[in-house]
């Protein structure tokens, strides 16, 4: 699992985050997209690694710029009762 900053340069407000997070979850197959305005940024956790220069095109066809990307990854949590398996 990964999970993906990009920083966003051009949101202003609530409908741009969720303007960002649509496009990028019609592009890619991610497990949770949040974007936030306020820090310029969209985080994105997903299964698979996400190509740079798409991730910035699809972006930038909406209006946004993409100035920097980071990745590290990302183990998955457990579930509801996870804790009841630990040894």
């Amino acid at each position: 699992m990964f999970k993906i900053t990009a920083q966003v340069e051009g949101m202003r407000c609530g409908m741009c985050e969720a303007h960002v997070n649509d496009v990028v979850r019609r592009a890619f197959p991610v497990k949770k997209v949040t974007s936030s305005h306020a820090s310029g940024q969209t985080v994105i956790l997903t299964e698979q690694d996400i190509d740079d220069a798409r991730l910035r095109k699809v972006i930038h066809d909406t209006g946004y710029e993409v100035t920097s990307i980071t990745r590290e990854p990302c183990a998955k949590k457990g579930g509801l009762f996870s804790f009841l398996h630990r040894g």
